[in-house]
């Protein structure tokens, strides 16, 4: 299985919002590092219990907006809304070994265009 394909059941399977089940596709040692925060998830068991615990209004659901690929390593571009809370996730991933042994995941925060900025750029909603 290619590392494209191992992310993407990832993917699928966070889709199914059976933590457990997306687990399988991450290696026994994996490591999720959120940079914005400093938070390193070390781990099955620690990202199960943070994903299953993570206090939301419905189930998640899942867009895949793009998916890059250099050999081992996966980028994704993905939108994440519980139908309330709505983010967006760019994630660095490494395979090896047909599992996800590390995650660098950004959880960019929206913000707004800043007025001195207004007659270089046109603002524009996704």
């Amino acid at each position: 299985m290619s590392p494209k394909d191992v992310v993407l059941s990832f993917w699928n399977a966070m889709q199914t919002n059976d933590f457990a089940k997306a687990s399988e596709w991450l290696s026994p040692g994996f490591e999720g590092f959120w940079p914005q925060s400093g938070e390193l998830i070390v781990g099955r068991d620690n990202f199960i219990a943070i994903n299953s615990y993570y206090p939301a209004n419905d189930i998640w659901q899942f867009t895949l907006h793009s998916i890059v690929c250099d050999g081992a390593r996966v980028v994704t571009d993905v939108s994440i809304t519980d139908g309330v809370q709505k983010a967006r996730a760019i994630t660095f991933h490494t395979v090896e070994g047909g599992f996800i042994i590390k995650q660098k995941e950004f959880w960019p925060d929206p913000m707004e265009a800043q007025a001195w900025r207004s007659k270089w750029v046109k603002v524009v909603r996704e």
